[in-house]
């Protein structure tokens, strides 16, 4: 095959994924649109008719868009290439912004429940009819944007992350709903309002948590869960006889999904172009060392123009 067959398939593949990407971003725009107007509805309306479970879910709303944020984000920072001093591009930015929605969200849980507890202490009136008319507004948008998500999310984990965050947002709306029907029947059973606040408010603690321990993993640059360097060692050692042993190994995250591993390999060999090589890394290493305070390196050699050193490619 020439090179320019090579040159055609490979732009038809990069519009292929940008037009899958168009669509993707057309999506979660709208998912958006929909989660955050149902999330200011929410919040006005629960702050006029006394409803603190309203107020809840408004803030569940807004750690759902703040997920839909992210997974845009990802869409948009995937297409920057990186550059002389963003080595790895902006990957990590949405790591960090998931870190500090994380803190957020516990010091706003820690309000919710708080005003919570005040509530069924002193009960306040509520309007059943209201509520009852807001909270299936924001079940009726959280079901159009699982209908708009659908499909897309069996094929990319992004858009997966959004689509079961919806389904929770759902399952909150319908509890809402339940509660308010209640409450027309009952006005004197407002004290379920706080209840089921205090409901969503676990939800969102224990999603807030789970954020928390993802991110710290990932800004640590801990071994992403599951993953065993020393069981990669292994593996590579009993897979290439021409491995005698693996050290300075090392695995990070530089964001959801996106892995790195460096390893200084020991080679079994006589050749003395590898010698050449070893004494040209150590060359290296000690200017780098010198200049730079740069105190390890891993380097990959080839004689190609490029060597295909990962199987990640950006756009």
């Amino acid at each position: 095959m020439t090179p320019s067959c090579l040159n055609s398939q490979e732009s038809k593949k990069k519009s292929t994924l940008n037009e899958y990407r168009s669509v993707e971003k057309k999506k979660l725009i709208i998912s958006l649109i929909l989660t955050l107007t149902i999330m200011v509805l929410e919040l006005i309306g629960g702050l006029l008719i006394n409803s603190i479970a309203l107020v809840s879910d408004a803030i569940h709303m807004f750690t759902h868009s703040f997920a839909i944020m992210i997974g845009l984000a990802a869409i948009y920072i995937a297409q920057k290439p990186p550059c002389h001093h963003k080595t790895y591009g902006l990957y990590r930015s949405e790591v960090l912004a998931a870190f500090i929605n994380g803190l957020f969200l516990l010091f706003v849980v820690i309000i919710i429940i708080f005003e919570s507890i005040e509530r069924i202490l002193y009960p306040a009136e509520i309007n059943g009819v209201t509520m009852l008319f807001i909270a299936l507004i924001g079940l009726s948008a959280n079901i159009t944007s699982i209908l708009i998500l659908q499909g897309s999310h069996k094929s990319d984990l992004n858009i997966k992350g959004v689509f079961y965050h919806m389904f929770a947002d759902a399952a909150a709306s319908v509890g809402i709903v339940f509660i308010a029907i209640i409450i027309i029947y009952n006005p004197s059973w407002t004290i379920l309002d706080a209840i089921i606040s205090i409901c969503i408010s676990m939800v969102i603690l224990i999603w807030a948590v789970g954020i928390l321990k993802d991110t710290t993993r990932i800004l640590l640059e801990i071994t992403p869960k599951g993953l065993n360097v020393d069981t990669i060692g292994e593996e590579l050692k009993n897979k290439f006889d021409d491995i005698l042993d693996i050290y300075h190994v090392h695995l990070w995250t530089i964001t959801s999904g996106m892995f790195v591993f460096s390893a200084h390999i020991k080679i079994s060999t006589e050749n003395s172009e590898i010698l050449k090589q070893e004494e040209l890394i150590e060359k290296i290493n000690g200017f780098l060392k010198h200049k730079y305070q740069i105190v390890e390196c891993i380097f990959q050699f080839t004689v190609r123009d490029e060597a295909q050193s990962c199987f990640f490619k950006r756009n």
